[in-house]
């Protein structure tokens, strides 16, 4: 499928594009979804025409899962989907594949904490690396003379957002290429590439597999020339996923409208509770209509996530809130369907008070959920 009724000639709806997403024509007594290839070569006689030739390059797993993914990211429209080891693969396969020594690459300064890893290598290559917020369009300020524009929006983790169909047309007029950071909306939420990005790009480790035991990233296009540079780094780096990862990252990407919708409502509900709270303060969650970032977020977001994010009173008031918390696991990744949430400040890499709280939702009853939040931060308060 191609994100069409195959019958009707018509566009289907997003969950049924979720379910049927790369699977291939069936074959009478053949599984739905073909299990994991596990091959770390093909059989290749005579000349290596086909598509298959050594495990590094391709693997048929991978291509069901690309073409599973790049029907979501842009339904209706070519792509081409690279899938990577991990989402910090897919960012370094872009920006390596992408920058030479004396280009110019303009980043968030408010993003993905392991982002000024890459600042660092990027600067020891000779590729001069500009930051700015992500809040009010602020990268626009440094653009000039950028070969490669990198956005994440909503931001991690401070859920800032920016505009990207207008940071896409000022970037293409002065001839940047626009990678957009999609983790925390997924395909479902944001469609970059209809928004005028270059590239987009995900951790899947996060909501689109949602289940917090694989890693695994991407990055689509519609140019296929981008599409094969991006490629070549994959198989010079060999940030390749495993056939199992990728098999298993198909298998739950049929639930993800499932997920997705559970998942933004819950963060909606608890987002109105946490705002009657006078102990909580600094909350951001796009979907509020209240955010600073509501009127731009509603112009391009189609669902706003499953991450909010709020302040406490202090590193103690947190970590008394975090341990209070029963159907909450304390840790470090967001989007899976068991909510998760912890206090930033231990990590020592974001700009963030050290009471703050990201907060990502999971699958839970809404009821239970909230219920566990307000109880926890009634026992959480000073002693």
């Amino acid at each position: 499928m191609t994100g069409h009724d195959r019958a009707a000639g018509r566009e289907t709806g997003e969950g049924t594009r979720a379910v049927r997403a790369g699977l291939p024509e069936p074959v009478k007594y053949e599984p739905t979804l073909p299990g994991p290839v596990f091959a770390a070569h093909f059989h290749l006689p005579g000349e290596p025409t086909g598509p298959y030739t050594y495990g590094r390059d391709e693997n048929p797993t991978w291509t069901l899962l690309e073409r599973a993914i790049g029907e979501l990211e842009a339904p209706g429209q070519p792509t081409e989907t690279v899938v990577l080891a991990s989402g910090m693969a897919a960012i370094s396969a872009v920006a390596f594949s992408q920058l030479r020594a004396g280009d110019v690459a303009v980043f968030p300064d408010d993003g993905y904490q392991a982002l000024p890893l890459l600042h660092d290598q990027l600067a020891a290559y000779g590729i001069e690396v500009r930051t700015a917020p992500t809040g009010g369009n602020g990268q626009l300020r440094v653009l000039d003379g950028a070969k490669l524009l990198w956005i994440e929006t909503p931001s991690n983790p401070g859920l800032d957002i920016c505009d990207i169909r207008e940071l896409a047309a000022r970037a293409h007029a002065a001839g940047a290429l626009v990678a957009v950071d999609n983790t925390l909306a997924t395909p479902l939420g944001q469609r970059p590439l209809t928004l005028g990005a270059d590239f987009s790009v995900a951790s899947d480790t996060k909501g689109m597999t949602g289940h917090g035991d694989l890693l695994l990233g991407h990055v689509t296009v519609t140019d296929p020339a981008l599409a094969a540079s991006v490629r070549r780094w994959r198989k010079i780096a060999g940030a390749i996923p495993g056939p199992m990862e990728a098999w298993l990252a198909h298998r739950s990407l049929a639930t993800l409208q499932l997920r997705n919708d559970r998942q933004c409502a819950t963060a909606l509900t608890l987002a109105h509770a946490l705002s009657e709270r006078p102990e909580v303060s600094g909350l951001r969650y796009p979907g509020l209509p209240g955010d600073p970032s509501h009127r731009v977020a509603s112009l391009q977001m189609r669902r706003y996530g499953s991450v909010v994010s709020f302040q406490l009173p202090g590193r103690d008031h947190a970590e008394r809130f975090l341990d209070g918390l029963r159907l909450v696991d304390d840790a470090t990744s967001f989007g899976g369907v068991r909510s998760t949430a912890e206090r930033r400040g231990r990590w020592g890499g974001d700009a963030v008070p050290e009471g703050f709280i990201r907060f990502s939702v999971g699958a839970e009853d809404p009821e239970d959920l909230v219920a566990d939040v307000l109880r926890a931060l009634d026992g959480s308060g000073p002693r």
